[in-house]
Parts: structure tokens; C-alpha cells; sequence
């Protein structure tokens, strides 16, 4: 997986799983654009990743996840939940504020 903090006046965190990187899915008015210049950062195991999303959860961070494994993680984690999952073209995503 990508994972890249972004250190802005509130921190977003984006993480992408690989081959989904530079990608665009688009269904209907919606696209989703997996843009290496926003999530391409540092490429992490699961067990990483996971020690991100336990430090920023608990912080006034913004997450942009993007990817079954990604999402699979942040459901199992508990840092989101099935409902708030979208997809384009079969892709799952979630922006989530904490």
C-alpha cells in the first residue's frame, strides 16, 4: 500500500493499495482519480499501515483510502465502518474526517 501524510493546516492521510496508483475509475458523474502526485508516499506493509492508521486516528487528521485491501484494514481496524464505503466501477473508497 501508498501511504502519504500530507501536513496541511488539518493532515490527510492518503492510502492507496499499489496497482490501483495513477489510476482513474470513472461510473456515471463520478470519477476517481488515484493521482500519484496526492497518494503516492511511502509504499508500506499492512502491519505499517496499520500503525498509521492507529497514530492519526486519534488525530485531527483527514483519511482518503482507496482499494480493497486498503479498506479491508480500516474496516478491520475500526477506523471506518462497511457503510461508509463508496465505489466507482468497483472500486471501494472512503473519505472519513476524525
Amino acid at each position: 500500500m501508498y501511504v502519504n501524510i500530507i501536513h496541511t493546516y488539518r493532515d490527510v492521510i492518503a492510502i492507496a493499495d499499489k496497482e490501483l496508483l495513477g489510476k482513474v475509475f470513472e461510473e456515471g458523474d463520478k470519477q476517481l482519480n488515484v493521482k500519484e502526485s496526492f497518494y503516492k508516499g511511502e509504499i508500506m506493509s499492512p502491519e505499517e499501515t496499520e500503525k498509521v492508521m492507529e497514530i492519526w486516528k486519534s488525530e485531527d487528521a483527514t483519511f482518503n483510502l482507496v482499494g480493497e485491501k486498503t479498506i479491508q484494514l480500516a474496516i478491520e481496524k475500526g477506523l471506518i465502518h462497511e457503510e461508509s464505503v463508496k465505489t466507482i466501477q468497483g472500486i471501494p473508497y472512503s473519505l472519513i474526517l476524525l
